[in-house]
């Protein structure tokens, strides 16, 4: 599934043919996507301008001029396409995938500027909702979510009173919605080793100092993917059809059996098996 760093990616890639632009048409080529399709889906957006492009943990959020917000997921293979009456992408430093099967393209919007932003996804895992922008903070998607990983709200503070006592482990802290949004598998197994801290470790018996620490990782280890295009694993593309690259710059995901990176640790990156999910580690530097 898309991490923040590849939702983000998409955003920015997305928002220059978004905002400022009215959806003159819109294509719902079947009433369902993971969830059914909000009533009246298209007639709701065509007309509409598209005021701010926005991304809320791992969801896309588009401000329209009538009140209403587009709520977008990708699941697990959901993709955007931009396509311009010229064809041309601004490149970028990725590596570029073959275009999507055009039978798995469900969604297509098209702007008064011609362009159309085409949604696919062949697992259907995706979703898309409608909800008014004053509620927005109460729809059932983002209220339970924590403070944003990137955001001044998530620091040392605001961490440490939300693992406060808690067995679980840190890994698993981190990777609860209402602690801190967006983050997944990927980045917290990469930011808990730029921290040295054990995934295993109980997150109520890390000290204010190491959370301290952590919270910087955490930014240090996103911001680096998003200027990286976010990783390419599986089916992730970003919206002008490109992989992310950052899978290059990986220090355990993935990585079991080789060199820890970090220098004169001399230990071997470890996977184990954590509720269900891999977890990549150094057992050596990582306390």
């Amino acid at each position: 599934m898309p991490e923040l760093p590849e939702v983000e990616t998409v955003r920015r890639g997305l928002e220059p043919v978004l905002v400022g632009r009215r959806l003159t048409r819109v294509e719902a080529r079947r009433p369902d996507l993971r969830f059914p399709l909000p009533d009246r889906f298209a007639a709701r957006l065509e007309g509409a301008r598209v005021e701010a492009l926005l991304r809320r943990a791992k969801y896309l959020v588009a401000n329209l001029d009538t009140g209403e917000t587009l709520i977008a997921h990708l699941g697990m293979s959901g993709r955007f396409t931009i396509r311009t009456p010229m064809q041309s992408m601004a490149p970028g430093a990725f590596y570029y995938a073959d275009d999507p099967d055009p039978t798995h393209t469900h969604i297509v919007f098209t702007t008064d500027a011609g362009d159309r932003i085409e949604y696919n996804d062949p697992r259907r895992f995706g979703f898309m909702d409608i909800a008014a922008t004053a509620d927005l903070a109460g729809h059932k998607s983002f209220r339970t979510l924590g403070p944003e990983p990137l955001g001044p709200e998530f620091d040392a503070a605001a961490l440490a009173a939300a693992v406060s006592g808690s067995r679980q482990p840190v890994k698993a802290a981190l990777l609860d919605q209402s602690v801190v949004a967006g983050l997944g598998n990927i980045y917290v197994c990469e930011a808990l080793h730029l921290a040295g801290i054990s995934p295993m470790r109980r997150a109520g018996r890390v000290s204010a100092r190491r959370l301290g620490v952590l919270v910087e990782t955490i930014r240090v280890v996103l911001e680096a993917a998003i200027a990286a295009g976010g990783s390419s694993l599986k089916d992730f593309a970003d919206a002008q059809g490109a992989l992310g690259y950052f899978q290059h710059r990986f220090r355990v995901y993935d990585r079991e059996g080789a060199p820890c990176q970090r220098e004169g640790c001399g230990g071997v990156v470890a996977r184990r098996v954590q509720a269900g999910r891999s977890t990549f580690y150094c057992p050596i530097c990582q306390t």
